[in-house]
């Protein structure tokens, strides 16, 4: 497991762990009831033309951090960052990105979120499902409805099989439903359906916090997690 070596607010230390080749979970911390430390995942892949980041870690601490640990061990730049939905968790970082020249990206909804929120918003936006290419990775951009957030969306890199689904898709790890504030929990079971209809050879499932070994058997048990009673 590699992981940086600075501290930041609250001595959280991010964690970066390698999922399979030029793919790697980093994994951020943060205290959403003022008291107990909260694991959050994001992803990045390394490509010959830069690293691609899909949600920033919880603060501009972390990210520094995340920054530094990309510069030493791969000597690499973010060159691309899509966050998947408006909260803290996936954009507390875009300000240090946009200054550095990070072609930051989010749904045009969670621009709007986000600013009305006033957490950090994105340089650019897209409206539809959006593919990027950086060297030789494709990156599809994906909106299954509203669930977690009524922006959240899911990343797919289809040639390796990898689905980040963010908040949106809850951890074995997870007992109950979380973070409802901004839930729509009455349509996430149809939003979950269409994407297990559309992403059933998944190879790898990356929820937004905790553990992922699940793969996709976290996404009938996400429906099974929102939908009880």
């Amino acid at each position: 497991m590699l992981s940086s070596v600075a501290f930041g607010q609250h001595g959280f230390k991010i964690n970066i762990t390698p999922l399979t080749k030029n793919f790697y979970i980093c994994t951020s911390y943060g205290l959403p009831d003022g008291v107990t430390k909260f694991p959050a995942n994001g992803l990045f892949a390394v490509t010959n033309e830069g690293i691609v980041l899909v949600d920033t870690p919880w603060g501009e601490d972390q990210t520094k951090q995340l920054i530094d640990t990309l510069q030493r061990r791969f000597n690499q730049k973010i060159v691309l960052c899509i966050s998947t939905h408006f909260h803290e968790d996936r954009t507390g970082g875009l300000d240090i990105l946009n200054k550095l020249g990070t072609e930051t990206y989010g749904s045009r909804l969670t621009y709007k979120l986000a600013k009305g929120r006033g957490e950090q918003v994105p340089a650019m936006t897209f409206t539809n499902d959006t593919t990027f290419t950086v060297d030789s990775l494709d990156v599809q951009t994906f909106y299954p409805g509203p669930g977690h957030t009524a922006d959240n969306i899911v990343v797919w890199f289809p040639k390796e099989k990898i689905l980040f689904g963010g908040c949106f898709i809850k951890s074995l790890d997870t007992k109950d439903i979380g973070n409802v504030l901004d839930a729509y929990v009455d349509q996430w079971p149809a939003s979950l359906n269409r994407l297990a209809a559309k992403f059933k050879d998944a190879k790898f499932v990356i929820p937004g916090h905790q553990g992922w070994k699940g793969g996709l058997k976290q996404i009938p048990y996400t429906l099974k997690i929102v939908t009880q009673k």
